[in-house]
């Protein structure tokens, strides 16, 4: 069967120039779209054994779970949330892990017209109060591994009106519906719904609580265009393969899942490869990677970095075609070293849960290693200045996307959920600001500075944190490091970073000042760390991004 993404493009496929794309890339708006009945029933109905998931875990565990399979579990799976009362515009919170459950439970929702909320297991008790409250969720669906989240849930049924139901994957537990003892009960020949009841374009898909630097996690809402968003996350950054296998390392409980583990990857012909783990191993993933044949590879700069501390000599990666990299800046030289081991670049994209990728480094570009690359072309973006002026080459300027007022870009969120002043803050007068500054060069490519809350004014300049990073992370001794501004009497503000050192290294003073002149020679000189301060480990999200908020604070104290 040819790939279903060819369905909403009136655009040729393949180009030979990144303007040719960027003129002529178009995704058709269809009168009506529903990825679970449109892509993966379509799926199901045409290659029943087509591979849909293949899922492993730390045991040796492996299941080939077929769109066939999907489809029949997913119409079991949406009986059983009706008969529970979840009808369309219901919230569903899913804190499932890595576990395969997650695939046929996201469609049964699409096929209701539910909400999905994907959230993380390691929510706190207080976290999960929260979110049930102000999303007003209905029903949550836990791993059955997670005994805090359990009576977290537990104890929101009993503080939080909203929340009818609780369901546990696996085995029984008081209170609970067991999704493993219920859904095979009930019939496979699930009604799609009619008239109003059928969930339309513009009704609300998926929900997730993103955190910022200050204030209670926001609530961002896509709808069901969506999914058509991720063709160019798949087809053009992380360029998967038609029959191949994509594996991007995330847990479902991140935006980051539905980027590489649903939606673009099934529109373009590509089955997703899981490894449900406990705790990331750099050579257990590479050991993966080379035993199921992995063809595209997505993970975080960090995570590279790590499998780059390995031997690839015990690993056969020779049917890896194409690796991408987000969610933090890309260090330079360890691009070119993942380059000479694999022959393969690292293409860089920039992207926020609001939104789909927005820059990124497309197949007929020049690769560029720590550049985002250039504008996609379903966003109109932008650099401006603090007076909304746009910004020349060589000029750092916020990330800004023009949206049209008729018709909202496919791939971009529908706004905060139930919060228009919030969402008014980041957009108005059709001009969506990402909070993230970043300068151009003359060849239209985009470099990261930081987050705009990040960037360190000191003496007259500003520095973004990521070039002195990057500059850092060139020594043979640092393994992670992070830079934040520390207050200072006469400057306003000094650069100070925070290290963790490779094994085989200790801190001492000889190292702050050879640190500290490598960082003058790499970088401009103004730029260098006069504060190093080396610790066991940075403080990160739930997620694994650097918290510099939480390095900004301490030493504000």
């Amino acid at each position: 069967m040819k790939p279903l993404y060819l369905h909403y493009l009136n655009c040729p496929t393949q180009y030979a120039t990144y303007d040719d794309f960027n003129k002529k890339f178009k995704i058709t708006r269809p009168e009506s779209f529903n990825f679970a009945y449109d892509i993966a029933d379509e799926i199901a109905r045409q290659e029943p054994e087509r591979l849909a998931v293949l899922w492993t875990d730390e045991t040796g565990a492996c299941i080939r779970y077929t769109f066939g399979e999907l489809k029949e579990e997913s119409d079991r799976a949406a009986n059983l949330f009706w008969s529970l009362g979840v009808r369309k515009g219901d919230k569903v919170m899913l804190i499932l892990r890595r576990h395969l459950q997650f695939w046929p439970i996201v469609m049964a929702l699409h096929k209701i017209g539910a909400i999905a909320v994907p959230a993380t297991h390691l929510l706190t008790e207080k976290d999960v109060i929260y979110r049930v409250d102000a999303a007003k969720i209905k029903m949550v669906i836990i791993s059955h591994k997670d005994e805090g989240v359990l009576a977290a849930a537990e104890t929101a049924r009993q503080k939080c009106d909203s929340l009818e139901s609780l369901i546990v994957l696996k085995g029984k537990r008081e209170g609970f519906h067991s999704y493993e003892e219920e859904m095979p009960l009930q019939s496979k020949e699930w009604k799609k719904p009619e008239g109003e009841a059928y969930p339309h374009n513009h009704d609300l898909l998926l929900l997730y609580f993103t955190s910022g630097t200050t204030g209670m996690p926001k609530m961002v809402t896509h709808d069901h265009f969506y999914p058509l968003g991720h063709i160019v996350t798949s087809l053009y950054w992380q360029q998967c393969i038609d029959g191949g296998l994509h594996f991007t390392i995330s847990e479902t409980g991140w935006a980051k899942s539905v980027w590489g583990k649903l939606y673009g990857q099934w529109l373009t012909g590509s089955a997703v490869f899981v490894y449900d783990f406990e705790r990331f191993v750099a050579k257990d993933v590479l050991r993966q990677m080379s035993a199921h044949q992995v063809t595209t590879f997505c993970a975080p700069p960090t995570m590279y970095r790590y499998m780059l501390q390995e031997d690839f000599a015990e690993f056969d990666l020779s049917s890896l075609k194409h690796c991408a990299v987000a969610g933090e800046p890309l260090n330079p030289d360890m691009a070119e070293e993942w380059l000479k081991r694999t022959g393969i670049p690292l293409l860089e994209a920039f992207g926020q849960t609001e939104l789909v990728v927005t820059l990124a480094t497309f197949p007929f570009m020049k690769t560029c290693p720590g550049s985002m690359g250039k504008p996609s072309p379903i966003f109109d973006v932008d650099l401006v200045d603090d007076q909304g002026n746009s910004c020349p080459a060589g000029v750092s300027g916020e990330i800004v996307l023009h949206t049209d007022q008729d018709a909202l870009p496919i791939g971009m969120f529908s706004g905060y959920y139930n919060d228009p002043e919030l969402t008014k803050t980041v957009w108005d007068n059709h001009l969506y600001h990402t909070g993230d500054v970043a300068w151009r060069d003359e060849w239209g490519y985009y470099w990261y500075v930081g987050r705009a809350d990040d960037v360190i004014k000191s003496s007259g300049y500003r520095i973004g944190p990521f070039e002195v990073e990057s500059a850092l992370l060139e020594h043979p001794a640092v393994l992670e490091t992070a830079i934040t501004a520390a207050p200072d009497p006469l400057r306003g503000q000094v650069v100070k970073a925070t290290i963790v050192l490779k094994p085989g290294y200790t801190a001492s003073d000889e190292l702050v000042k050879e640190l500290q002149n490598h960082v003058k020679h790499t970088t401009a000189p103004y730029k260098y760390p006069r504060i190093i301060e080396f610790v066991d480990e940075l403080p990160k999200t739930i997620s694994g991004k650097i918290r510099r908020v939480a390095l900004r604070q301490k030493d504000q104290h």
